[in-house]
């Protein structure tokens, strides 16, 4: 191999005008850079360097990708990580490792690994359903980008894309879910920051908004009248009466199965993982409730639910199902939801007044925020929530048959 020097190092034109020989040959530039040139005409940016008592050589890239000025910077960081004892060579096939390992370590693909998580975790699955259609909003700008690499004002502008549809509350509940994405990643070392962190109040903030529900006795009976002279779906309606005596989320309900409830001592346990608070909740069931159960005309042995899917036994009805029967029914969004029936009872037994607000909360199954209340708080009221939950079923009845409601005599009691 040939080699020729210049004691001024090479030049743009020197390296443009360099022509091939039958064999490759230098053109050396200073501090040890050289282009070597192929005889098919390709030219390459080395350098040779000794480490721990061995002859190396490192390649920089291919001219003209690698400019004469690049490659010069090239060689000074190599020279740099030699001075420190750094084989250059070991260290740039470290470095394509991690940037490879970073180029897999995407959005969409921890979004994918935290989701499986909390899945494994036992969230429930509305939960799951609702972060991966948040999580799916910022795919299209951000998904495939390495998790490690993504800035705060790229996530930014991912977000301002759904605040643009004027959907501010999915915007800032999909920053939050990025927000968890980005600590898991943290948390399993492929990322460093949380960059959704530094976006707090960076989003217009959603309006309070608050279900729509019917408060109002009379208007509660002639909603129980509706729905007893429903005439959709048999199982619907019954699935709308029963709400009205449980007042449990209708998420909860839907999600009902038979080996949760135990028809003799009169209680439905739901499990923790179902619950929005991730605590089992039991409710006591009343006559008309244990009634109601009795219409239903299958058992566990077709479906493990008591309101099936129309489209498969093994799933529970769809979660628009009991809204969709509403405004069947004539009543809007902004006048009555599933949802509505836990604000009905939880104001007509407050104004009531007999009893204790705390078992009113615990049936609702509100978590309580202190602690040292919480621990008082562990009976849960049963018997008096047993003795309300009765009474309440007891005061539908009244507000459907359009009788005059009475107070009852008996007061609440503690835990």
């Amino acid at each position: 191999m040939t080699e020729n020097r210049s004691k001024s190092g090479l030049t743009a034109a020197s390296v443009s005008r360099a022509k091939p020989n039958n064999k490759p040959y230098k053109l050396s530039d200073r501090d040890g850079l050289y282009l070597l040139v192929e005889p098919t005409g390709g030219r390459v940016w080395r350098m040779n360097y000794r480490i721990h008592g061995k002859q190396k050589t490192m390649t920089f890239g291919r001219w003209p990708e690698l400019l004469l000025g690049e490659a010069r910077e090239r060689l000074l960081e190599a020279r740099r990580l030699l001075g420190r004892g750094i084989d250059p060579v070991d260290q740039a096939k470290l470095e394509k490792v991690a940037k490879s390992l970073a180029a897999s370590h995407t959005f969409e693909a921890m979004a994918g690994e935290w989701l499986e998580k909390i899945t494994a975790d036992g969230a429930a699955p509305m939960t799951i359903k609702k972060a991966r259609w948040l999580l799916g909003k910022l795919y299209p700008a951000i998904g495939r980008r390495p998790v490690q690499e993504i800035s705060a004002h790229e996530l930014l502008l991912a977000l301002k894309k759904i605040e643009a549809t004027k959907r501010y509350n999915a915007a800032n509940r999909a920053r939050t879910a990025a927000s968890q994405v980005f600590r898991y990643a943290i948390a399993t070392a492929r990322a460093e920051r949380d960059v959704a962190s530094d976006l707090r109040g960076a989003l217009v903030a959603p309006k309070a908004t608050h279900r729509a529900a019917i408060l109002l006795p009379t208007e509660a009976g002639a909603l129980l009248r509706s729905i007893d002279d429903y005439e959709g779906n048999g199982l619907t309606r019954i699935a709308m009466r029963m709400l009205a005596h449980v007042f449990v989320r209708p998420g909860e309900l839907r999600w009902a199965e038979w080996s949760e409830f135990d028809l003799e001592k009169q209680v439905w346990t739901i499990p923790g993982h179902k619950m929005k608070m991730r605590h089992p909740h039991r409710v006591p069931l009343s006559r008309q409730v244990i009634a109601i159960i009795g219409e239903i005309e299958h058992d566990a042995t077709f479906s493990s639910f008591l309101f099936p899917s129309l489209r498969s036994v093994d799933r529970p009805m769809s979660d628009n199902t009991i809204n969709a029967a509403l405004r069947r029914m004539g009543y809007s969004k902004e006048q009555m939801t599933g949802h509505g029936f836990r604000a009905l009872a939880a104001t007509l037994l407050n104004e009531m007044g007999c009893w204790n607000p705390d078992a009113i909360e615990r049936q609702l199954a509100h978590a309580e925020s202190n602690s040292v209340r919480r621990a008082y708080t562990r009976g849960g009221y049963w018997d008096e929530r047993v003795r309300m939950m009765q009474h309440w079923s007891d005061h539908l009845d009244k507000m459907r048959d359009g009788a005059t409601i009475l107070r009852p005599k008996f007061g609440h009691s503690g835990s």
